[in-house]
């Protein structure tokens, strides 16, 4: 699929708490996330870059030691290597997130 709205885009359960549509090619992965409120990732690591745009909602991200409350229209970059983790608070977060596909190397 060459175009989402991500207002209307059906999600489809990723994991427990986390609602998700990804479009992978050769090189990228575009993910819509809805991550359901009071959920937390106490921080991995991976080795490609990471960014993205907050949709709808609240959340507090950490990228090595820098920590943000991030809303509406804020986004994010990940570099390769650095630990970086994040929580909801009380109401869901959608999220557009962009990275290397597994199938790039």
């Amino acid at each position: 699929m060459a175009f989402w709205n991500v207002d209307t885009l059906q999600l489809q359960e990723f994991r427990p708490g986390i609602m998700s549509k990804a479009a992978i090619g050769d090189d990228l992965i575009m993910v819509c996330m809805e991550i359901a409120a009071g959920k937390e990732d106490t921080g991995h690591e991976h080795a490609f870059d990471q960014c993205g745009l907050v949709i709808a909602g609240t959340i507090e991200m950490f990228v090595g030691e820098e920590r943000k409350t991030l809303t509406v229209h804020e986004s994010y970059f990940i570099p390769a290597g650095l630990r970086h983790g994040w929580k909801t608070f009380d109401s869901p977060v959608k999220l557009l997130d962009i990275s290397l596909s597994s199938k790039v190397g």
